[in-house]
């Protein structure tokens, strides 16, 4: 008999990876039941203006939708690796497994997945995540997973973004983060704003939001680009080195962001060159001929035959009338 029954301490099972982002998905469900709602609305609009209104619905949406979703991804910097690795501590067994590391604005994500999935008795499908957000301290969750006991390869990379660790990796990606947080939320209040404003409509201060709220989205990849270029330590697994680039989340904020900018200059130059088709893509012109259309049909388009044929009468005359039918 050994200590622990020949079983390492601290190893009660795997923990495995949930199939999706619980706050993306609520996020992604709300935009979308606001989609599906002018949808509906649609067919009540009128004349040519319905798709430029649907256009501008979509196009607001898919903004927000990806404002507001970003702050909470953890794949702005992303790496795999697969490699031979040990799978616990004090244990020479190793075990081929595919290493993945996500870096998000909040935390990193550390992945670990078998190859194949059952390995030394036990399912390797792993996704821990180490939060570094205002209210959480790394370090406490890095204790945490040491006395859960996580796999060696978790651990491992986990160390490097310590604030012990001489890496210093913590401290750039940490403050990069929460500056590029930061402009985040600004860029989707000034995209409320701008969403206010077209509707007013007063679309030439529209445009200058939306000039805005692609600027703040570019600046925050500018605060990440920052932590990203700076000299890393190594994350090696044996020969295999674990390198990281840009992930979906960076990719799809440069791109929403240089449409904001188009789409803002666009309106900004619309008004001070043809201001006339700027109204027809926000429907201005038909809402204005249809209440000159009212308001015509309403007033009348000349005098009325009632008023033209009446007789003035003295109120002596009315009497002796009366008086001779009488």
């Amino acid at each position: 008999m050994t200590l622990w029954n020949g079983s390492f301490p601290f190893y009660p099972g795997a923990n495995a990876r949930f199939p999706f982002n619980t706050t993306r998905a609520v996020i992604v469900s709300v935009f979308l039941s606001f989609l599906a709602t002018f949808i509906i609305i649609l067919p009540g609009i009128r004349g040519r203006g319905r798709l430029f209104w649907f256009l501008r619905m979509v196009t607001g949406l898919f903004v927000g939708a990806v404002v507001l979703t970003i702050q909470f991804t953890r794949d702005w910097e992303t790496g795999w690796v697969t490699a031979n690795t040990s799978y616990k501590s004090f244990s020479r067994v190793l075990v081929n497994a595919d290493i993945g590391l996500h870096i998000g604005l909040a935390g990193v994500n550390v992945t670990l997945v078998g190859n194949p999935v059952n390995q030394v008795n036990e399912t390797i499908n792993y996704n821990e995540h180490f939060d570094w957000s205002f209210d959480r301290d790394y370090d406490h969750s890095y204790s945490e997973g040491l006395e859960k006991g996580l796999p060696s390869p978790i651990l491992y990379v986990a160390e490097k973004f310590t604030t012990q660790s001489p890496c210093s990796m913590h401290r750039q990606y940490r403050i990069s983060g929460h500056y590029a947080s930061l402009t985040l939320w600004m860029a989707f209040c000034t995209w409320l704003i701008s969403i206010l404003l077209f509707s007013m409509p007063i679309l030439l201060y529209g445009g200058y939001m939306l000039l805005l709220t692609g600027a703040l989205m570019l600046f925050s990849l500018l605060f990440f680009f920052t932590a990203r270029n700076t000299p890393k330590c190594p994350i090696q697994f044996g020969p295999a080195p674990l390198e990281t680039d840009y992930g979906g989340s960076f990719w799809l904020t440069l791109a929403t962001g240089l449409l904001c900018l188009l789409l803002g200059l666009g309106v900004i130059i619309l008004n001070s060159v043809q201001p006339e088709k700027l109204k027809l893509v926000f429907n201005l012109d038909e809402q204005k001929g249809e209440e000159e259309v009212w308001h015509k049909s309403h007033l009348p388009t000349q005098p009325s035959s009632s008023r033209q044929g009446v007789l003035m009468v003295s109120l002596d005359e009315l009497c002796e009338v009366t008086a001779t039918q009488l």
